[in-house]
């Protein structure tokens, strides 16, 4: 009699198995852990029972613990960015003594640990696999002998059995070796089938445990068709497949069926594990998508125009949103994922690497301001013994503009510079005021304006031209009257200005272009713009105070402006947006 012959079918092999695996392990995404997680994440995998099939996945967490490594000394400028790009090997041999020396030797004890305990059980494991060759191989030769003596079924079935219970107990062989002794001992399986002349009753025996064996194994490959781990469910049918090889024949009306059903449950199987697959692939392309979006969005800011620390602020904060989206993000394709990471990691750069050059301008930038305003102090405290009141209150003035003109400086240096300009000028002014001639009545001229503002205020707007003439004429009062007290000469200037923005107002169909009269919407982009123009001097007024601890108060008032004005201007953006739209209806 001869053995089954079982019909072909796609098993996948042990490699295919660990490709699995390695894919499974890869979606844990080591690039973004840190140092201490991917320690700790070692110490579990040291802690598995099952550590010594997980060398993969202990690689991989080694290249990630040294790159990682690698780039924070970098950016800890222990070494050169450019060794940061190079391999782990390389990178290995660029360390140094340096703050990381103990995260590092504990990662190598660790790894070192695992090294020599796989080392140990790969050697025990051969010679487990070579011991169990020549078990196998004894066993083909006592089958073969069995073969050779012809004796009565009665004496030689039992033996035969007892073979086949010795070879199933045996474990695995090098695989080398797996093809050449199975099909060896399937060949005198066979032989001895044909040759030895079984009973009726011995033979239909063995078939009906070998159904008995076989209707076992289609039950757990149809429970495995339900699992839903389909990587386990895989590996558990590959290991069914096996044992089904080491069971002899079943009775010939049912051999047909038995592999029917045993085969359906494998498709199942298969079929899941080869959607699993077709579903990632699905997910790391939507992952691939997602993160060229991102790349677009990070070279669009990286090739942005910037003006000033303000907006180089801003748009790093959306870098740094990015970078956090990017995070949350699963891999794209294998061959796709360090592509699309090396693209985002260069418009990253990019966008860092022009933020340093400005803020190196930005540092030269400020040491010459350091060294302009250096030179205003050094020009008021020559001019602040001068007597020649009116030349030298005139050069104080134009020494305060060009103050205000120059730039920032180095924040250590700023409030002790702009104490020393002030004491200058206070002390000049001071000493003016108290030397006042009859003629240069500071505050009385303080008073005469302060009554002139008053009447302004009080002066009853007509509409017409005659607050014109009347605006006119106050405004001639105004330049005949002398300085006032240099503390009080901002407040009072406020208070005129806002007298007489009051004419101003009240005069919009006196506003003209080229020879024509304005429209209502003309005079209100007018406005607009004129209010866009303070709010930058209000602002750059804030960094001129913001240089003087004693400037809070001033500080907060432009504050107070600047947001009054903000209001004001999105009235007039709504005002002007219902003039666009009643023209569109037009």
């Amino acid at each position: 009699m001869r053995e089954e012959i079982i019909p072909d079918v796609e098993i996948t092999s042990d490699v295919a198995v660990a490709e699995a695996a390695e894919v499974a392990e890869s979606a844990v995404n080591y690039s973004e852990k840190t140092l201490a997680e991917l320690i700790s994440a070692f110490e579990e995998l040291m802690q598995n029972e099952e550590r010594m099939k997980m060398s993969k996945e202990a690689e991989a967490l080694k290249a990630a613990f040294y790159k990682r490594l690698l780039k924070e000394k970098a950016e800890a400028g222990l070494v050169s960015a450019d060794a940061a790009e190079e391999s782990e090997e390389v990178a290995e041999e660029t360390l140094t003594e340096n703050p990381f020396a103990a995260v590092e030797a504990g990662f190598k004890d660790l790894y070192n640990k695992y090294r020599k305990e796989r080392a140990e059980y790969n050697k025990q494991l051969d010679k487990e696999r070579e011991q169990n060759l020549a078990l196998k191989e004894a066993v083909i030769a006592d089958l073969k002998a069995l073969l050779e003596k012809q004796e009565d079924v009665n004496a030689t079935f039992p033996e035969f059995r007892e073979i086949q219970n010795r070879w199933k107990s045996i474990g695995a062989v090098p695989a080398q070796n797996y093809r050449n002794v199975h099909e060896t001992y399937q060949l005198y399986v066979e032989q001895f089938y044909d040759m030895v002349k079984i009973n009726r009753e011995l033979r239909d025996l063995d078939f009906r445990k070998n159904l008995e064996a076989k209707e076992e194994f289609c039950k757990a490959a149809e429970a495995l068709a339900e699992n839903e781990n389909v990587l386990e469910a895989f590996r558990e049918l590959q290991k069914l497949h096996e044992q089904w090889k080491e069971y002899g024949p079943v009775a010939k009306e049912h051999r047909e069926a038995i592999w029917e059903r045993f085969k359906a449950a494998t498709a199942i199987v298969n079929k899941k594990y080869q959607a699993h697959f077709e579903g990632l692939k699905e997910q790391q392309a939507e992952n691939l998508a997602k993160k060229t979006a991102l790349c677009e969005k990070v070279e669009e800011i990286a090739a942005r125009e910037v003006n000033g620390s303000n907006q180089w602020n801003e748009f790093s904060k959306e870098i740094e949103d990015i970078q956090k989206e990017w995070k949350t993000i699963g891999f794209a394709s294998k061959k796709d994922n360090q592509k699309v990471y090396d693209r985002f990691r260069a418009a990253c750069d990019q966008f860092y690497a022009r933020k340093r050059d400005f803020y190196t301008d930005y540092k030269d930038s400020i040491n010459s301001n350091l060294d302009k305003k250096i030179a205003i102090c050094e020009a008021a405290e020559a001019l602040k013994t001068s007597t020649d009141w009116k030349k030298a209150t005139d050069q104080f003035i134009s020494l305060q503009k060009q103050w205000k003109e120059i730039g920032a400086v180095p924040r250590k240096k700023s409030e002790l510079l702009w104490k020393r300009f002030r004491a200058a000028c206070d002390e000049f002014f001071a000493e003016r005021d108290k030397n006042a001639k009859p003629e240069n009545d500071y505050y009385g001229n303080l008073k005469a304006k302060n009554r002139l503002i008053e009447e302004m205020k009080a002066y009853e707007l007509k509409g017409d031209e005659s607050d014109f003439q009347a605006l006119q004429e106050f405004q001639k009062r105004w330049q005949e009257i002398g300085f006032v007290p240099f503390k009080e000469k901002d407040n009072v200037a406020k208070a005129y200005k806002e007298a007489v923005s009051r004419f101003h107002a009240s005069r919009p169909q006196r506003r003209t272009r080229g020879g024509r009269q304005l429209s209502e919407k003309e005079i209100l982009i007018q406005k607009y713009n004129t209010l866009e123009q303070d709010i930058v001097t209000y602002e750059n007024n804030i960094g001129f105070f913001s240089m003087s601890k004693s400037s809070e108060p001033l500080v907060k008032q432009m504050q107070e402006r600047i947001a009054q004005a903000k209001q004001e201007l999105a009235r007039l953006a709504e005002q002007i947006r219902k003039i666009n739209e009643a023209e569109s209806q037009e």
